[in-house]
């Protein structure tokens, strides 16, 4: 006879309730133009495949415990050293080693709507989140903050998923008034938010975290990196696996960072993309957030120019029955109303400007 095991009632009570994050989804087949998940249209620096194929024969080995190379490139970068950075198997990985080094018994906080693993990432360390809200003018509530002074704060600029960035001058006045670390999310910084990264002389409670899906083309091979103070680096890699960063993946992040033509070039493309898309948009008279990322946070309205979360959800179903995949986030007020659309190739953003224009015709 077989012996069974309820899993579900023996893992820890905080894990049976935790609610796993959910990504975007991932079509099958072809024809799809997928605009859901903020990946980089364009590949990476071709200098990444020649790197990745040299480690290949290295792949018996070990990889450097550390990623030394790639912290000391980074912090020369931005004016640093390598004990400010730490590197992680995707940002979500420093995500998590930040909640379980400073989160303390009363909880993390962000703003809200924000990026959603925050919630997972505390959950997993029987953490709560305290959420501080924005209105539809997206502006950043210093004073909620400040009264919170949480043990750790998450803020992403620019937001996830309105793409509204905030300045140095405002960061500065939210650590200014907190004792506790402020976690900037700038994922998506590189097309045309303002980095707060020269803050890190002054403040040694802010910690700056990045990756390498978005901006650097590489959202498959998980990589992501923070920059802080040394202090705040050393306790992180206490708690840091082992290797966490294997082998190709050092060498293909190294091989793009180094390649800045590449890298602002494709930048550049995607931004010029970006705002072409957004003045088709303000063509047909809909609401979109001012982005400083690779999306587009956009309000639309039907034919009878009625918006709302019925008229959202309306447009994603027709987008989707035709391969045209954008993301709809139904559960809070300020975003259900809202379709978020990546920002693609300029065939690919025909196509779906296409497709709306087909759904304004026939909804």
């Amino acid at each position: 006879m077989k012996r069974t095991f309820d899993a579900s009632s023996r893992a820890l009570p905080h894990v049976q309730n935790l609610h796993a994050y959910v990504p975007g989804e991932q079509p099958q087949g072809e024809g799809w133009v997928k605009l859901n998940t903020n990946e980089n249209p364009y590949p990476p620096s071709p200098k990444v495949a020649e790197a990745a194929a040299a480690e290949v024969l290295q792949l018996r080995k070990y990889p450097e415990p550390v990623s030394r190379e790639l912290r000391a490139a980074i912090g020369e970068r931005f004016g640093l050293t390598q004990s400010n950075v730490i590197i992680g198997n995707g940002s979500d990985n420093i995500l998590d080693l930040i909640t379980r080094c400073f989160v303390d018994a009363e909880g993390a906080g962000h703003t809200v709507p924000s990026y959603s693993l925050y919630p997972v990432v505390a959950g997993m360390s029987d953490k709560g989140l305290v959420d501080v809200p924005f209105t539809r003018e997206m502006k950043l509530d210093v004073d909620a903050i400040a009264a919170l002074n949480t043990s750790v704060f998450f803020l992403t600029s620019p937001n996830a998923p309105t793409g509204v960035a905030f300045t140095c001058a405002e960061i500065a006045s939210v650590l200014d008034r907190i004792d506790g670390l402020l976690v900037v999310d700038e994922a998506y910084v590189d097309f045309g938010g303002e980095t707060a990264a020269p803050l890190l002389q002054e403040y040694q409670n802010l910690i700056i975290v990045r990756t390498f899906s978005k901006s650097y083309g590489l959202a498959g091979m998980r990589v992501g990196f923070a920059l802080a103070d040394a202090g705040i680096v050393n306790i992180l890699d206490r708690v840091r696996d082992a290797y966490n960063l294997d082998r190709i993946a050092q060498a293909a992040a190294l091989a793009a960072f180094e390649d800045t033509q590449y890298f602002d070039e494709q930048c550049a493309k995607v931004v010029a993309t970006r705002e072409q898309t957004r003045a088709e948009l303000d063509r047909f008279g809909w609401f979109t957030y001012p982005s400083a990322a690779n999306l587009l946070f956009t309000e639309p309205k039907n034919a009878l120019g009625e918006s709302g979360a019925e008229v959202a959800r309306e447009l994603f179903e027709y987008l989707k029955a035709s391969k045209v995949l954008v993301r709809y986030f139904p559960g809070h007020p300020l975003t259900c109303a809202f379709i978020r659309v990546s920002i693609g190739t300029d065939t690919e953003m025909k196509a779906f400007l296409t497709a709306v224009e087909s759904w304004l015709k026939h909804a």
